[in-house]
């Protein structure tokens, strides 16, 4: 067997398509001599005649009938090994993507990905989890195709493509009672109690230092495990709470509250996407990381006057 030619397989593929020594040589390009020595060590190596001579030309054996199916499916594995990775079709495609996330890009990126995806995609599914410390390892393994938000303590390995710049404000009621307009004083903002959401992935970290450098202090009176509910606590209380600009902007469309600028400096940061070094080839990745990199892309206005 270890002498066994890929060509001797090629050969019983096309004399078994064909029933002719003659078209199947054709067909390889080799010359009617050089398929028929092909044939004999084939019928050596099987001990079996594999193919007939009759008067409706080379008729299969039983036993080539038997092995026609399986050689057919190593020649379609070897041909698929050799030419590459076939082309993603979206259309097509029922492909289910796992996308590794913060609640906060899932409450401003999803509804833009999902509307782009439908006419493009109607078929692929996209699943979500929350960015935690097993992220890194299972975008390795490839339980996650992306992750998506501000993981500054991913290392060695993984690619990564900024999306847009992120800057914090600070969101209120807009009926708060102590806070008159959108400008708010160093003097206000500590004299308020505030919602806290630290969660992995929003750049909360980003805040958590900028406070602790200017010596800033603040009175939390509410922490809460993610952003999904921050607005309408928000609009009903008095509490204010810090977070980035893209969610408040899209805030103020559900809730009746108002943006304010920071009265300290607090750093911007990066939403990025990420993908391991093993799939960065991979067809179906790389063209949901096209799709997010168009959506996204730098591509978030401000509003004018917050």
């Amino acid at each position: 067997m270890a002498k066994f030619d890929l060509e001797w397989l090629m050969l019983f593929e096309a004399l078994y398509q064909t029933g002719s020594v003659s078209q199947a040589a054709e067909r390889l390009g080799i010359a009617q001599g050089t398929a028929s020595i092909a044939l004999n060590k084939l019928r050596a190596h099987f001990n079996d005649p594999l193919f007939t001579r009759t008067s409706k030309g080379m008729e299969p054996t039983p036993y080539a009938r038997d092995l026609y199916p399986d050689v057919g499916k190593s020649l379609g594995l070897l041909r698929k090994a050799r030419n590459g990775p076939e082309p993603f079709d979206p259309a097509t495609s029922t492909r289910s993507f796992r996308i590794c996330i913060s609640d906060y890009c899932e409450i401003v990126l999803l509804p833009p990905l999902l509307n782009a995806l439908y006419p493009a995609a109607p078929r692929i599914q996209i699943e979500t989890e929350k960015i935690s410390p097993e992220s890194p390892r299972r975008l390795e393994t490839g339980e996650i195709d992306l992750a998506v938000g501000f993981l500054p303590h991913l290392e060695g390995g993984f690619f990564q493509q900024r999306l847009f710049g992120q800057s914090f404000v600070c969101i209120a009621a807009r009926n708060h009672p102590r806070i008159a307009g959108n400008k708010l004083t160093k003097a206000a903002y500590f004299a308020e109690r505030h919602v806290m959401v630290p969660t992995s992935g929003t750049g909360h970290v980003v805040v958590r230092q900028a406070l602790a450098q200017q010596r800033v202090t603040r009175s939390v009176a509410l922490r809460l495990p993610s952003f999904l509910g921050l607005a309408r606590i928000v609009a009903q209380t008095e509490l204010l709470a810090i977070v980035p600009r893209t969610l408040a902007e899209t805030y103020v469309d559900q809730e009746p509250i108002k943006i304010l600028n920071l009265p300290f400096d607090v750093p911007t940061y990066v939403i990025k996407q990420h993908w391991h070094a093993r799939f960065h080839g991979d067809p179906a990745n790389m063209w949901l990381r096209r799709l997010i990199a168009q959506l996204f892309l730098e591509s978030k206005p401000r509003r004018s006057g917050t």
